[in-house]
């Protein structure tokens, strides 16, 4: 257990030093009158290669809109999410402190009975404290109704499934491809819940209709954002998309996944589908204050392997390492198609069009950066893992973070652990392991010191380590270690870390009616 200890985090130090240094050089200050819109848009797992910026004339173009913020903003080519699963991930963004900090390190279930702990402030609770209009659209993910509920953690308003929309069971086939069971079909007898639809605390249909999902999104977004000047504040616009996560692509008239040239039609039509919704937003935004507002896209990690046809592109982050040696190296792991991620920014009055950085950024740099826009400071009495990046966003600087970790995210190794290491160029493996492969496949899991160090300058697929008796190895070794180090000393010294509690039980689902059948809803809301 020493050893599980000694290998959890490395240079959440380090990463607190840089945020206090960004916020005290901050490049952009408003002023209350003109404070910025923000408009943050989360895919599900979405591939880096997905989006057709990233591999220009290698596939076919699914995504023209976001393609279009990209040609008139930044594209961030070395972004990543804070961890290569859905709940941590989110909980990381949206108080820019890794798992071991927020106590989120793996999935909440649907019936959990809590989530991202009370003790985290996050981000849209400041914005809204600050004369923000603040609203989520989509997945939630970080807990259910009361007081871990959006509204109860600074949303003025939500609409959205509270967890992933696999999770539970439609009328209608496509909450999985190939399709899955409908809730009229549960195993033996097996209760089934119904896929819940919320809107604040209230569930409005269940199960819900998954292929009307996206019109209700767009038209709740699309209101949103017309309505700013009415309000006359500033708003902050979570959008956490689920499309990629399983494909809800409208059906041909005739149903058959074998007709759809082994479901990669079905992936294509889901992404254009998400990309036309980011599309009506972009219009939206723009017709009503385009030179006040960021549009920021980017995922909450890679491709799930495990799907096979139905998953999205890693581009050239193939981890080739492991994948020949068995399993897949995408969502749930720490090799690079596992959670580096597509990001674009777009602020036409701000951000010089066309531009890209290679700066090492992460999800964690939302919360600092957008309250740093907003021209306000993060509490003092907790520590922090994200850093202020507004001078990569405005003006075109290329540094970002010296080190930036990454949580074992059920691949390998303890949920939450840090045991792989950026390190400018470099990367090192503490522990490798894999995920479930596109039939079935798993490697082993292998504790490696000293670790695996690769360039990713030269190795983008993560296919050969460096020499560990060459002088690049041994420099970089150094680098990491005195990282990891720092990291013990913080976290020992931390009096602000929380646990989350993972506690299940039966009556913590989402329920419109117990007395029926997978929890329908009674009328036309739930068929």
């Amino acid at each position: 257990m020493m050893v599980g200890v000694t290998l959890l985090l490395t240079g959440v130090l380090v990463s607190g030093i840089l945020l206090h240094k960004a916020n005290q050089n901050t490049a952009y200050v408003s002023t209350p009158s003109e404070r910025p819109n923000f408009i943050i848009i989360l895919a599900d797992d979405i591939g880096w290669g997905d989006l057709g910026a990233n591999q220009p004339g290698q596939r076919a173009n699914n995504t023209p809109n976001i393609d279009l913020l990209a040609l008139q903003g930044l594209r961030l080519t070395d972004f990543h999410s804070p961890a290569s699963t859905c709940s941590p991930s989110r909980a990381a963004i949206l108080t820019a402190r890794y798992g071991v900090r927020n106590g989120v390190t793996h999935n909440f279930a649907v019936r959990s009975v809590a989530g991202l702990p009370l003790s985290e402030v996050a981000l849209p609770r400041l914005l809204q404290e600050s004369g923000y209009y603040t609203a989520m659209i989509g997945k939630w993910h970080l807990g259910h109704c009361g007081p871990y509920a959006p509204t109860s953690r600074g949303f003025d308003y939500y609409l959205g499934i509270p967890y992933s929309n696999d999770m539970g069971c439609t009328d209608v086939p496509g909450s999985d491809l190939p399709p899955s069971q409908p809730c009229s079909a549960g195993p033996q007898g097996e209760p089934r819940v119904g896929l819940p639809l919320l809107e604040n605390c209230t569930v409005v249909q269940q199960p819900l209709d998954l292929w009307t999902l996206t019109l209700r999104y767009r038209d709740a977004a699309l209101r949103i954002i017309h309505s700013a000047r009415q309000r006359k504040q500033p708003y902050l616009l979570y959008v956490a998309l689920a499309h990629m996560h399983v494909p809800l692509a409208p059906p041909p008239a005739s149903f058959s996944t074998n007709e759809l040239d082994g479901g990669r039609d079905v992936y294509a039509a889901s992404l254009q589908e998400m990309d036309d919704l980011v599309g009506a937003l972009k219009r939206a935004s723009d017709e009503t204050n385009r030179d006040n507002t960021l549009i920021w896209f980017t995922g909450d990690n890679g491709p799930w392997e495990k799907k096979c046809q139905y998953a999205g592109s890693v581009g050239p982050y193939t981890g080739t390492w492991q994948t020949s040696r068995g399993g897949g190296s995408a969502k749930q792991t720490t090799w690079e198609g596992g959670h580096r991620v597509p990001t674009v920014a777009y602020w036409p009055s701000r951000i010089p069009a066309n531009t890209s950085s290679h700066a090492l950024l992460s999800g964690m740099d939302i919360f600092p950066t957008l309250l740093s826009m907003a021209g306000l400071k993060p509490p003092v009495d907790r520590r922090y893992d994200g850093i202020d990046a507004t001078d990569v966003l405005l003006n075109g600087d290329q540094t970002g973070r010296e080190f930036l970790f990454h949580p074992n995210s059920g691949a390998s190794g303890l949920f939450g652990d840090l045991q792989t290491i950026r390190a400018g160029k470099h990367k090192a493996f503490y522990i490798t392991g894999s995920a479930e492969a596109c039939g079935g496949g798993r490697g082993t899991q292998l504790l490696h010191d000293p670790p695996l160090i690769f360039d990713l300058g030269v190795d983008q697929a993560e296919a050969t380590p460096l020499d560990a008796g060459a002088p690049e190895y041994q420099e970089v070794l150094g680098k990491v270690t005195k990282a990891r180090e720092e990291l013990l000393w913080d976290i020992a010294t931390d009096q602000s870390v929380s646990a989350a509690d993972y506690t299940q039980d039966q009556s913590a689902a989402p329920c419109c009616d117990p007395q029926r059948a997978s929890c329908r809803c009674p009328g036309p809301a739930g068929g």
